[in-house]
């Protein structure tokens, strides 16, 4: 087809639009629908993406935890939630490791209900409520890279001396103190008071707005938190090593160091867990696997659905226009001249569905990026508005080759 018959069939289409709008508008309302579910739910995506991918940067890449059983992906067994715990010598024996350049063991403190930050932070007349007790060795700061907003962290002597010192988080310090510089004031927690040394920056989160629960946090030297609560001591180690490299040694001598270390006999499965920040990326591919299978689903019937409607459509066009489809051939149209003008039509049709499906989920994409991480892809809009033309095509071919094949004698006497 010549580039001025493809025009001026292009606005035939867009005349029959004009012409039929309430039809043509329910027609295309499927291809809208399903262009503007990719759209969204890929932009929804991208965004999370991108917030989990700083996360796991904030968290070290030349990172690993080491704990009694897996967290991340698993769901714990009985056998696993019975394994002897950690302890801090375990943890003081990884700092002799190779390639190992930091480590810290961890406590936390979690109410009966096993729901972290249900403790309460006093100062004056003021209350902190949800915040979390952890309990860190000075090496903490190294192994995730900690900055301070106000202050300093605590040291090794503070840890040897059992120091009543605590660095608070960011919201925990602005609820008690406001505008105020916490550094130097004593703060009330569990009946004891401690003086704030140091205040944290703000923490990055994967998902979302909203308080981060990372941000009301209360930290103590190891020492310290164990005059808090001496009854826990499930210890979660924190482990920095060298260079990305070395990862695979690094875990080798880690497991050999703790087979021996809790008399794991050589025919048994390990008794503990080494894993890194690799495995939230693992479980957050696996969940995005099922996001994009939904995505697939969802749009894949409005298209179907949209597609549908437009071979409708067309077949009528088709039925209306058989007197002009005849004249065509009388004077010369081939069978390919009036294939390719359908065809082109059902494109168009379904073209502007596309348009108009890229138009609202991106504006509503924009939208929820207030609210939520969402970030357009290019690509992503590529595909839908291509995918709305395939369906144009595909469901433009049988109402077309309707068309191509009337009988021009037939057609002239149609009415």
């Amino acid at each position: 087809m010549r580039i001025a018959d493809t025009k001026e069939t292009v606005v035939m289409a867009l005349d029959t639009l004009r012409a039929n709008k309430l039809r043509s508008g329910l027609t295309i309302l499927g291809i809208v629908i399903g262009v503007m579910t990719v759209i969204i739910i890929s932009s929804v995506i991208n965004g999370l993406n991108s917030s989990v991918s700083g996360l796991v940067e904030s968290l070290g890449t030349n990172v690993i935890w080491v704990f009694r059983f897996p967290v991340i992906g698993v769901r714990p067994t009985t056998e696993m939630l019975t394994r002897k715990q950690l302890t801090y010598e375990d943890a003081m024996a990884m700092k002799e490791l190779p390639h190992v350049v930091a480590v810290t063991p961890g406590l936390q403190y979690r109410d009966k209900s096993g729901v972290e930050g249900t403790v309460a932070v006093k100062y004056g007349a003021k209350i902190m409520e949800g915040t979390t007790l952890e309990g860190d060795t000075a090496s903490v700061k190294d192994v995730y890279e900690l900055n301070l907003k106000d202050g300093r962290f605590f040291n090794e002597s503070d840890v040897e001396r059992a120091a009543n010192v605590v660095v608070l988080g960011i919201d925990t310090a602005d609820g008690l103190f406001g505008a105020t510089n916490p550094v130097g004031e004593e703060v009330a927690i569990a009946g004891m008071t401690f003086t704030v040394v140091g205040v944290m920056e703000k923490q990055k989160q994967a998902f979302g707005g909203g308080k981060n629960p990372e941000d009301n946090k209360a930290f103590f030297p190891v020492t310290t938190f164990h005059k808090i609560h001496p009854e826990i001591l499930d210890y979660w180690i924190s482990l920095k090593f060298d260079d990305q490299k070395n990862k695979t040694l690094v875990q080798d001598e880690l497991e050999e160091l703790l087979r021996r270390r809790r008399k794991v006999k050589n025919e048994a499965a390990d008794n503990f867990a080494i894993f890194g920040t690799d495995s939230l990326t693992r479980l957050w591919t696996t969940i995005t696997g099922g996001l994009f299978l939904l995505l697939f689903a969802l749009s894949s019937v409005a298209l179907l659905v949209g597609g549908v409607g437009v071979m409708n459509i067309m077949l009528v066009s088709v039925t209306e226009r058989t007197r002009e489809i005849g004249v065509r051939k009388a004077i010369g149209a081939s069978k390919q001249t009036i294939l390719a003008q359908f065809t082109l039509e059902a494109i168009t049709l379904c073209a502007v569905g596309g348009v108009i499906g890229v138009l609202i989920g991106s504006a509503i994409a924009l939208v929820l990026h207030l609210f939520f991480p969402s970030m357009l892809s290019a690509l992503w809009v590529a595909l839908a508005f291509g995918c709305s033309c395939g369906i144009g095509l595909l469901f433009g071919i049988y109402p077309a080759w309707k068309a191509a094949n009337l009988n021009p004698i037939e057609a002239l006497r149609y009415e």
